[in-house]
């Protein structure tokens, strides 16, 4: 899951550690697995398999136009101070081609989606997905919430319960109502989305 977020940032543009680390928080909602420990073991792989290359760093230096030579590096003394600008913040990495079909590859996969962190992550990359692809990853999605609440609802049936153990029960039951809502609405937007687009086609083709 790391990886492909990386993937994704890079897509947009090239990025150094320390930007990745940042927006992989901050964009894409990961915490766990942000520290400079787990993050640059990764970028090494995807370096090896071709996935990524490295850039000179001083391409990135745009990042820290502000219009003014003594605003630049103001900038830049703020960046080293703080820890944006270091060793290892020289060298940006950019996605090659090779990268850009391997991330539309993971990105589509349904089959590892089951969890809530894996789709989170997708859903903010949604943006590089077709139409058609992002309808099938919400209606996976909403397959996996509709066994798993299944599951939730048998377990809460057990009639060896405590009153506690009941209610954590019902309380999971209703997280995953939540989601099948939030799943519901989301697709609903796809395929109108779709449909306004095979419309337009339509009526362009008479």
């Amino acid at each position: 899951m790391l990886e492909l977020a990386i993937l994704g940032l890079l897509m947009d543009r090239d990025h150094h550690g320390y930007e990745i680390r940042t927006h992989l928080r901050d964009r894409l909602g990961l915490t766990g697995s942000t520290s400079f420990g787990s993050i640059y073991p990764a970028i090494s792989r995807l370096e090896r398999e071709g996935l990524i290359e490295a850039v000179a760093g001083e391409s990135r230096l745009g990042a820290f136009s502000t219009g003014s030579l003594s605003g630049e590096r103001a900038s830049m003394r703020s960046a080293r101070s703080s820890g944006g600008i270091g060793r290892r913040g020289r060298k940006s990495y950019r996605i090659t081609e090779t990268g850009r079909q391997d991330f539309a590859e993971r990105l589509a996969d349904p089959a590892t989606i089951e969890d809530s962190r894996s789709f989170s992550l997708r859903l903010a990359l949604f943006k590089f997905c077709t139409p058609s692809v992002r309808v099938l990853l919400l209606e996976s999605r909403r397959a996996n919430l509709q066994t798993r609440l299944r599951e939730i609802r048998s377990n809460a049936a057990n009639t060896e319960l405590d009153t506690y153990a009941r209610s954590v029960m019902e309380h999971a039951a209703k997280a995953v109502e939540l989601d099948l809502a939030w799943i519901e609405e989301i697709l609903a937007q796809e395929k109108n989305v779709g449909n306004s687009s095979a419309h337009n086609i339509a009526t362009e083709a008479k």
